[in-house]
C-alpha cells in the first residue's frame, strides 16, 4: 500500500475530499499507480471508519447571502376629474424654449386619452395601483351629469381604478346617491319616487373601492366607506388611506352631509397606523381630498402653501407619501420627509409615483413623482372611445339644442368692486323665477360666485346651447326664497369678507337688478359695508324691515360662511337654478349684458 501521511485531525475530511491540497497530484503519477492509491484510500476508509469519525470539519468561511433587491411599486394617481369625459377647455403649461416665458399652454385631457396614458404607465411595472384623490364626480359636464354620473363611474371601471378617496363634491347629492354609485342600482325618479334606469341597463356600480376614513355615520358610528384599501405586491402589503377634507359640510349643500361627521385628517391617520401595522403593513400612502397652491409648472413646488402642506407636515414618520387634491392645482413637492403631489384637475394630468420598498422592513425607503400631460392628440383607448360615443349620442339632442341668443360673451371675471356680468345675470334670473307671489315673492336675489363654473360664450351667430348653459351651473341647486330683515341682509354682505378673501379682487355675491351698496376696503372685517348705501330700487334698506330674498340651496343652508341665511324664515323651495336661467332667456333673448358699476361700488 502506498504511503499515506498522518493527517492533522481537524483537516482529515478536507484532505480526503481534496487530497491535492496536501501536495498530492494524481495526474502526475502513472495511471496504474493512481488506481492503486485510490484503491488504498477506499480500503483505508472501510477499515478505519471509527478513527475517521473522530475527525472534525475544518472551520468554514461564512457565506454572505445576497440581499434581495428592493421592491419597486408604481402608484398612478389623479384627482378632481369631475366627469370630464371629453377634452375640457383647461390648458396646462408645457416647457417650450421657443417662448419668451419658457412655456406654452396646451389643451389636455379626454378620458380615452387619459385611459391610454394610464395603460402605458401600468406597462412599465406590473406592481401598480391606480388611485383617485376625490371629486371624480360632482359638478360634472352634461355628458356625465345627465345620466347621474354613471358614465364616469363606468369609464373609471374601464380605466382600472383600484381606490377612490371620496371628495367633497361626491356629497353634492347626499350619502344615498354616493352609496348607489359604489354599489349600483337605478336612481330614484323624483316624480314617481321609484327606481328608474331611464330605458338603460341597470347601473352596476363601481368595480373599485370608495374610501372615507374620516367620514363617520352618526347612526352607526362606522365610516361610510372603508377607511383604507390594501394591495399586495410580491407578498408585501401597501395600504392607501382615503379621506376627504374635514370642512366638507361647510362647502356642500347641507342636506348632502346630513347624519355624517367629518373628522380631523391627521388624527384619523394616526389612529389607523397601529391597526395597519398589526396586519403587517409598513408602507402607507395617504390619499386626501385637500390641497395647496404653488406658482410653478406641473412638476414644481414654488411658494407652496395650503392645508395639504399643513396636513403633510403633521403626519407621523410612518407616512412618507401624500396624494392631494381639491384646489385643482398641480405640484410635486418634497415637504420635509413627505412627497406631496397633485395632478391638477379634469384628467389633464396623471401623476406617476415610484416607490422603493425594503423587503425586510417592508417600509418605503425611496420615492419620486412626476406629472404626465394627457395629450388630447395622443393615443386613445378604443373601449373608452366607444363609451363616450354611446353617451354622446344619447345626450346630443338636448346638449346641442339652442336655448338663447346673446350679443357678446357673459364673463364671470369680476371687476375690482367684485361685480361680474355673469353674477349679475344669474341673480336677475333667480329674481325673475321667484318674484311672483306664488313663487316666493322675492324682491332681492343673491348668488355665490362659486356656483358659476364657466362663462357663456356664444357661437358665431350669437346662439347659446343647452350644453353651454349647463357648464355655467352644473350643480342643480334649488332656489330658496326666505324672509330676512334689513339688518340680516347687511350681515350677509359682511360675511362675504372672510380672512381668506383677496381684497384686491374679491369674489362677492352676485346681486339682482335694483339692489346696490357701497363697501370700504380700508375698513376691518365686519365693518366694510356702508349701511346707508344699501338700497333697493333707490330706497334705503331699513334694518328693521323685512324683505323676501332668494338664494340657491347651497348658500341658503349656510355654506361658504353665509350662516345668516340659515335664520331666514317662511322658506319656500322653488325651481332649479338652471331652469331659472332657461326661463330668463326665454323672455330675454337676444340678451345684452348691462354695464358693470350700478350695483356694487368700492371705496378705497
Amino acid at each position: 500500500m502506498p504511503f499515506l501521511p498522518r493527517l492533522p485531525r481537524p483537516y482529515c475530511l478536507s484532505w480526503l475530499t481534496h487530497p491535492a491540497s496536501f501536495g498530492y497530484n494524481f495526474d502526475s503519477v502513472p495511471m496504474k499507480s493512481t488506481r492503486l492509491i485510490k484503491l488504498s484510500v477506499v480500503l483505508l476508509l472501510a477499515s478505519a471508519g471509527a478513527a475517521l469519525s473522530g475527525c472534525t470539519t475544518a472551520p468554514s468561511v461564512p457565506l454572505i447571502a445576497p440581499q434581495p433587491s428592493p421592491l419597486q411599486v408604481k402608484v398612478i394617481a389623479f384627482n378632481d376629474f369631475h366627469g370630464n369625459l371629453k377634452t375640457p377647455s383647461n390648458r396646462v403649461p408645457v416647457p417650450d424654449a421657443t417662448q419668451s416665458a419658457g412655456i406654452r399652454f396646451d389643451p389636455a385631457g379626454g378620458v380615452a386619452q387619459f385611459g391610454a396614458v394610464i395603460k402605458s404607465l401600468k406597462a412599465k411595472n406590473p406592481n401598480y395601483a391606480v388611485v383617485s384623490a376625490g371629486d371624480m364626480v360632482g359638478a360634472t359636464p352634461l355628458l356625465s351629469a345627465l345620466f347621474k354620473d354613471e358614465p364616469t363611474i363606468e369609464a373609471m371601471n374601464l380605466v382600472g381604478v383600484d381606490f377612490h378617496g371620496v371628495g367633497n363634491h361626491e356629497f353634492d347629492y347626499g350619502a344615498a346617491h354616493l352609496k348607489r354609485l359604489q354599489a349600483g342600482g337605478c336612481a330614484i325618479n323624483q316624480k314617481t319616487r321609484q327606481p328608474d334606469c331611464g330605458k338603460r341597463a341597470p347601473f352596476t356600480g363601481a368595480n373599485f373601492q370608495f374610501l372615507a376614513a374620516n367620514v363617520v355615520e352618526d347612526a352607526t358610528g362606522k365610516t361610510i366607506f372603508p377607511p383604507y384599501g390594501i394591495k399586495i405586491f410580491e407578498g408585501i402589503k401597501v395600504a392607501f388611506i382615503g379621506m376627504t377634507l374635514r370642512d366638507t359640510p361647510s362647502i356642500v349643500r347641507p342636506g348632502g352631509t346630513e347624519g355624517l361627521t367629518f373628522l380631523n385628517e391627521v388624527a384619523t391617520v394616526k389612529a389607523l397606523i397601529p391597526e395597519l401595522q398589526k396586519q403587517g403593513v409598513e408602507a402607507i400612502v395617504v390619499v386626501v381630498h385637500e390641497g395647496g397652491i404653488q406658482s410653478g409648472g406641473i412638476n414644481d413646488c414654488i411658494n407652496f402653501s395650503g392645508r395639504a402642506g399643513e396636513i403633510a407636515e403633521q403626519l407621523p414618520a410612518e407616512i412618507s407619501v401624500v396624494i392631494t387634491a381639491h384646489t385643482h392645482r398641480f405640484y410635486v413637492c418634497n415637504l420635509g420627509d413627505k412627497l406631496v403631489t397633485s395632478a391638477g384637475s379634469y384628467g389633464t394630468l396623471v401623476t406617476e409615483i415610484d416607490l422603493t420598498i425594503d423587503r425586510t422592513s417592508r417600509k418605503i425607503i425611496a420615492k419620486s413623482a412626476k406629472n404626465n400631460v394627457v395629450n388630447p392628440s395622443g393615443a386613445k383607448d378604443d373601449v373608452l372611445v366607444a363609451l363616450v360615443e354611446k353617451y354622446q349620442q344619447l345626450a346630443e339632442p338636448l346638449e346641442s339644442s339652442e336655448v338663447a341668443k346673446i350679443t357678446s360673451e357673459i364673463s364671470l371675471v369680476s371687476n375690482l368692486a367684485g361685480e361680474s356680468t355673469l353674477g349679475n345675470l344669474i341673480a336677475d334670473a333667480h329674481l325673475l323665477a321667484t318674484a311672483a307671489p306664488d313663487k316666493g315673492g322675492a324682491v332681492i336675489a343673491f348668488n355665490n360666485p362659486g356656483s358659476l363654473r364657466a362663462p357663456i360664450i356664444p357661437a358665431a351667430n350669437g346662439s347659446v346651447s343647452y350644453g353651454a348653459l349647463f357648464k355655467v351651473q352644473p350643480f342643480q341647486n334649488d332656489l330658496i326664497t326666505m324672509t330676512l330683515t334689513g339688518a340680516q341682509i347687511k350681515t350677509v354682505l359682511e360675511q362675504q369678507f372672510s380672512a381668506s378673501t383677496n381684497s384686491e379682487r374679491p369674489r362677492l355675491l352676485g346681486v339682482s337688478k335694483g339692489f346696490s351698496y357701497h363697501w370700504d376696503a380700508s375698513k376691518p372685517q365686519g365693518e366694510r359695508i356702508i349701511a346707508s348705501s344699501i338700497r333697493l330700487n333707490g330706497m334705503q334698506v331699513k334694518s328693521d324691515l323685512q324683505y323676501r330674498v332668494t338664494a340657491n340651496s347651497f348658500v341658503a343652508g349656510g355654506s361658504e360662511g353665509y350662516t345668516v341665511f340659515r335664520d331666514g324664515t317662511e322658506r319656500q323651495v322653488g325651481i332649479l337654478d338652471l331652469e331659472a336661467l332657461l326661463q330668463f332667456f326665454a323672455v330675454n333673448s337676444p340678451f345684452t349684458s348691462p354695464a358693470l358699476g350700478a350695483r356694487l361700488t368700492r371705496i378705497n
